[in-house]
């Protein structure tokens, strides 16, 4: 685009001064093709990090979890050995992470 100056026709008018386009046709037709083209890559590289972020195993092992909590359990072994089948799952009745499952349960039925 550039700014034309105004000038006189032959048949003596005015064309007052204005902005035209001064590239040619096939100049701009390449970038439109370079606008598709990025448009393209951008969507695909979307695409994958979609598909990357909802594979991962972690996030499927957390839905595929039972929850479970103290009042679930009336003794600690039953506890430690609902912990101990999957730790993963059940790392909330370790609070305190140091591998024994609901310390405050008592150790046998009453």
């Amino acid at each position: 685009m550039g700014y034309r100056k105004g000038y006189y026709k032959k048949n003596g008018t005015y064309v007052q001064g204005h902005f035209a386009n001064t590239r040619s046709k096939s100049f701009s037709n390449k970038n439109n093709g370079c606008s598709v083209l990025l448009l393209a890559v951008t969507l695909l590289g979307f695409a994958v990090s979609c598909s990357e972020t909802s594979d991962k195993p972690d996030n499927k092992n957390a839905t595929d979890c039972p929850t479970k909590t103290c009042g679930d359990f009336s003794t600690q072994a039953q506890a430690q050995s609902t912990y101990n089948s999957n730790k993963k799952c059940y790392k909330n009745l370790d609070a305190d992470g140091d591998g024994i499952a609901r310390e405050n349960l008592p150790k046998k039925n009453i």
